[in-house]
């Protein structure tokens, strides 16, 4: 069904100024390639800034830039300024989802379990007690993210994370499953578990294909192995976190789940990586959807968004 009445034209709009342009550049010539095998035109922009043309004919812009100015609204803005229509949800999610600290509050008030956390700047002290992670709160793919397990460790973390920006999201450590969720509107996919070789699921091992030399990777397990009732409790809570940040179209939010069997929401992707070593692609398959049929759910749900906001 999503595939019928796909837009005529449709610009993928990929790589951006940002430091996730090498994984932009990959996931846009998948979805170009997959739209083409659809029977629509696609166009392939590269965009550097802002000032980025699209030609007027175009009917949709597919959104394949990821972490900063992809994901944090300010593409989605200068979308809607030009009055085209975009994939993925509004600016104002997008804003709260890419902000780990504003993300933080939503779960906060919406009750979904996430672990501790502050908020401190530069020169300043953590009072939660170690390990901690340190997270610039306004990066994707763990970019400048540090692990901190002795007290030596504070300063050079807090420094890494300092370079993109002036606060810093303290949280603490929790040991456990890493696992990430899956969202196509309102269905929760299967739990894909991820099992890193080198301990931490970092840029290397997300995107081994980009810096093979790094030795990175990482074993995934879809459906994760975790019981019925368990694999529920964690779908469902990965669906209060998409909500309470103001998200209804797509996304992929990462967990934790404790040595204890608590799960716990560490954050929500509102543009994944749609690459050949990228998650979302691979839970969808888990579920039965294939990757061209995942870009047609996308632009479907898509639609929807933009029809009911009135835009």
């Amino acid at each position: 069904m999503e595939r019928e009445d796909l837009p005529k034209k449709i610009a993928v709009l990929m790589g951006g100024p940002g430091s996730e342009r090498d994984v932009s550049l990959a996931t846009g010539r998948g979805v170009s390639k997959a739209l083409r095998s659809l029977g629509t035109q696609v166009v392939e922009i590269d965009v550097q800034d802002e000032n980025f043309q699209l030609s007027d004919d175009t009917d949709l812009a597919f959104l394949t830039i990821h972490g900063t100015f992809g994901e944090d609204g300010q593409l989605q803005r200068i979308l809607e300024r030009r009055g085209i229509a975009y994939t993925g949800d509004s600016v104002e999610g997008s804003e709260i989802a890419f902000d780990k600290i504003r993300s933080k509050e939503k779960f906060r008030d919406h009750g979904v379990t996430t672990p501790v956390w502050e908020v401190i700047r530069p020169g300043q002290h953590p009072t939660i007690p170690l390990p901690v992670v340190v997270k610039p709160p306004r990066e994707g793919s763990t970019v400048g993210v540090v692990i901190v397990k002795s007290e030596g460790e504070i300063e050079s973390a807090i420094s890494e994370a300092a370079r993109y920006g002036r606060e810093l999201l303290i949280e603490k450590f929790v040991s456990g499953r890493e696992l990430t969720i899956g969202i196509l509107g309102e269905q929760a996919l299967p739990i894909l578990e991820i099992i890193p070789k080198g301990g931490f699921y970092d840029f290397n091992n997300k995107y081994p294909f980009l810096n093979p030399q790094a030795g990175g990777g990482a074993e995934h397990v879809c459906p994760a192995k975790i019981d019925a009732a368990k694999t529920r409790e964690i779908q469902e809570l990965a669906l209060r976190a998409f909500r309470a940040v103001g998200l209804q179209v797509y996304g992929r939010v990462d967990a934790i789940l404790s040595e204890s069997g608590q799960p716990f929401i560490l954050e929500i992707n509102t543009i994944p990586g749609m690459t050949e070593a990228s998650l979302l692609p691979e839970a969808a398959a888990a579920a039965g959807i294939s990757y061209v049929d995942l870009c047609a759910r996308i632009i479907a749900l898509s639609r929807v968004r933009t029809r009911g906001s009135g835009k």
